[in-house]
């Protein structure tokens, strides 16, 4: 990555919980500039308009997306478990970022970059269906639909990560999260092929979203 793009990343990822959160449609590049904590001199040497801005916050969705590599098919069965966790932790990062009311301006607004963002959302989603119809194939799986795997991802996780729903039940991020990747595990694999899950991979994971949350409700 180059000397210019770090910096700019940086600055984006400044930006989007208040775009995920309010939505961007109200935002002038004056509010871009305080959301990023600097000048506005410092932002327009990044950024030459709102739409270069919001370009930009796509672009980290898009590359963080497509971070997640194809699984080989020749892998051994310890690979499912593998990218099962994968799966698991670019789930729960883009549930709880990618929210409707950004969706709903990108679309009104920059429907280009719209039709960007769900392509990539679209090929990912793929990937997963293709992911669990394989374990399923290999004997690895429970037979379950895949498509109502990826409906439970949308809906439910999206509900009990949420700050309302952790307070009404009193439980921390970080019970709910631990609870939902086990859920997960048991619904989806075998019960002779658990032990092909290491969780001690997880813990980690969990870890490093439990210390976002955390950091973005104090903001």
């Amino acid at each position: 990555m180059s000397t210019q793009v770090e910096p700019r990343v940086k600055l984006l990822k400044k930006l989007i919980n208040s775009v995920m959160k309010d939505g961007f449609q109200h935002l002038r590049m004056d509010d871009i500039a305080k959301h990023m904590d600097v000048s506005r001199a410092t932002m327009y040497k990044y950024f030459s308009s709102k739409e270069e801005v919001i370009a930009g916050v796509v672009q980290v969705f898009v590359d963080y997306i497509e971070r997640l590599a194809d699984r080989n098919p020749e892998d051994d069965e310890r690979s499912f478990g593998i990218w099962f966790q994968k799966l698991f932790d670019q789930t729960v990062a883009l549930v709880g970022k990618i929210t409707d009311i950004f969706l709903k301006d990108l679309q009104t607004i920059y429907p280009e970059l719209y039709d960007q963002l769900r392509a990539v959302l679209s090929r990912r989603e793929q990937q997963a269906l293709i992911f669990y119809r394989e374990g399923k194939e290999k004997g690895i799986f429970n037979p379950i639909n895949e498509r109502l795997i990826l409906l439970q991802d949308d809906l439910l996780l999206r509900e009990i990560i949420n700050v309302k729903y952790l307070l009404q039940n009193q439980i921390s991020i970080e019970q709910v999260l631990y609870d939902y990747y086990n859920l997960k595990k048991i619904q989806l694999f075998k019960a002779d092929k658990l032990d092909i899950v290491d969780d001690s991979l997880i813990e980690p994971v969990i870890q490093h979203v439990v210390d976002k949350f955390n950091r973005a409700l104090s903001c």
